[in-house]
């Protein structure tokens, strides 16, 4: 079926990263994707080699449709409200007796209770260009009764021949053997000046390898202000500090294998860092009325998260001001190993998704 993918981007690393899984994983199961997105920049390094049976598009306004017919499926990532001349074109399609529409809109990943409500539920369009058409709501999620999650299907055996080692020289990064390795990708977290101090008088020493972008200037403004303000807080030398370029998809992968703890944002790489089944730490992206604080809980309930895993969310996430927990990596390691064994026995999100499709075009 020929797929058109509509994505506008808010944040590069979420939105485009999913919609691009997403596009990626659909080819590779013999479907035609159109993935419309309104800045496609940072897939110069997320994506660099394309990916054959994906074309991207520019999402202008007004759209260039010069050429373009109408596929079988509309996917509107995240609500971003599909351009209304295309979705006039398709729903002339439909009502010229061509084949039916399925336009579905996937929705943000969530933990909350709603989302077993809500997944699948429809809304048919009664006015403006989609009239007669009729929206599918799809629901990704971490129980049965949801859409799943993204994954490959050879994903386990991808990881089972990663070679760590082998990865970590490929890309300069130097690796005392006893050295625990900790990635970071994340915003601006008040209590990073405290995860520091945690690594430099720790007994074992901690590299800790840094993401671009907002991760990066955090650290190093947090640094800044350390050496500035306490020039002997790592006095021991016990926390060493790599900085890393930007890694396209299969290398994120690869940087979450490779360490003992990894704390991740947002949504795409919750779910890698989950199907890693290291340690992690998540800061859920911040919304104005504290309706974040619910979404992260709903989360800590799903992986059965251990009460000190929970109070590090917390104090990572700002929910309160107590003291950063102590790491624990074994207990949170066993949690996220359940957790993780539970989610691969449900079927992913793409599997689900077709099945779900054509159920609807039928």
């Amino acid at each position: 079926m020929q797929w058109d993918i509509f994505c506008k981007v808010i944040d590069n690393y979420g939105d485009l990263g999913v919609s691009w899984r997403l596009s990626r994983e659909l080819a590779a199961r013999c479907q035609r994707v159109r993935l419309w997105v309104d800045d496609a920049s940072a897939l110069q390094w997320m994506a660099p080699l394309g990916c054959a049976g994906v074309e991207v598009r520019a999402w202008t306004q007004p759209l260039a449709l010069q050429g373009v017919a109408a596929g079988e499926v509309l996917v509107e990532a995240f609500g971003c409200e599909i351009a209304p001349e295309f979705i006039a074109i398709n729903a002339y399609k439909q009502r010229a007796g061509g084949n039916k529409v399925a336009w579905i809109n996937l929705e943000y990943l969530s933990a909350e209770l709603y989302v077993e409500r809500s997944h699948g539920l429809s809304s048919p369009v009664l006015r403006g260009p989609g009239t007669g058409l009729t929206k599918h709501f799809f629901y990704p999620g971490f129980t049965p009764r949801t859409g799943g999650l993204l994954r490959e299907p050879h994903l386990l055996q991808r990881q089972a021949g990663f070679d760590r080692t082998e990865w970590l020289r490929q890309h300069g990064i130097e690796w005392r053997p006893k050295e625990q390795l900790v990635s970071l990708f994340c915003y601006e977290p008040g209590a990073l000046h405290q995860l520091l101090d945690q690594f430099a008088h720790q007994p074992a020493p901690t590299r800790l390898l840094v993401t671009p972008g907002r991760a990066s200037d955090a650290v190093q403004s947090a640094m800044e202000k350390k050496n500035r303000l306490q020039p002997l807080w790592n006095k021991r030398g016990m926390l060493s500090i790599s900085y890393l370029p930007a890694l396209d998809q299969i290398d994120f992968d690869h940087l979450l294998w490779s360490c003992d703890l990894n704390f991740v944002r947002g949504e795409d790489s919750l779910v890698r860092a989950l199907w890693a089944g290291r340690p992690l730490v998540w800061q859920i992206y911040p919304q104005h009325d504290d309706a974040h604080h619910g979404k992260l809980e709903a989360l800590l309930d799903a992986i059965q998260a251990p009460a000190s895993l929970r109070r590090f969310h917390r104090t990572w996430n700002g929910v309160d001001q107590s003291p950063l927990e102590p790491l624990a990596l074994p207990a949170w390691g066993e949690a996220i190993q359940a957790a993780r064994a539970q989610l691969l026995q449900q079927r992913d999100l793409v599997s689900q998704l077709l099945e779900f499709v054509d159920s609807v075009r039928t």
